[in-house]
């Protein structure tokens, strides 16, 4: 359900590389929320870095809600960056998993190959340069 990856790269620095990755893949970058800075203005401490990024590949997005348009609560697809024991993470749900949930078999090939390209994202940003 989960695809995570690892990297000795900070935050900051995988969350550059995933502004480079995410267009070079042909999908868009929609909003990064940070959720410390959220939850600061909010009164709320929180000691861990994360970093939520909003992406979209909207030929692909279109092809999913011309389907069903209930799908569009589980859109954008989402990468989050955090820290945890002393490694930044990756991680996103599995669009096949998602899409599986709504019980729509013509969009199989659709999520295999954002899913594809999620991994690629994900796995660019973790080879980049720091």
């Amino acid at each position: 359900m989960l695809i995570q990856l690892s990297t000795d790269k900070t935050v900051k620095e995988t969350a550059a590389a995933l502004q480079i990755t995410v267009p070079a893949n042909k999908f868009g970058v929609m909003q990064v929320h940070d959720l410390k800075d959220t939850m600061w203005k909010k009164g709320v401490e929180f000691a861990h870095e994360c970093l939520i990024f909003e992406v979209c590949q909207p030929q692909q997005a279109k092809k999913v809600l011309d389907e069903n348009m209930s799908i569009s609560t589980a859109l954008p697809c989402r990468i989050s960056v955090y820290e945890e024991e002393g490694r930044t993470v990756l991680a996103t749900l599995k669009p096949t998993t998602l899409l599986g949930m709504f019980n729509t078999p013509r969009l199989n090939d659709v999520a295999r190959e954002v899913e594809a390209t999620l991994i690629k994202i994900m796995t660019e940003a973790v080879a980049a340069p720091a």
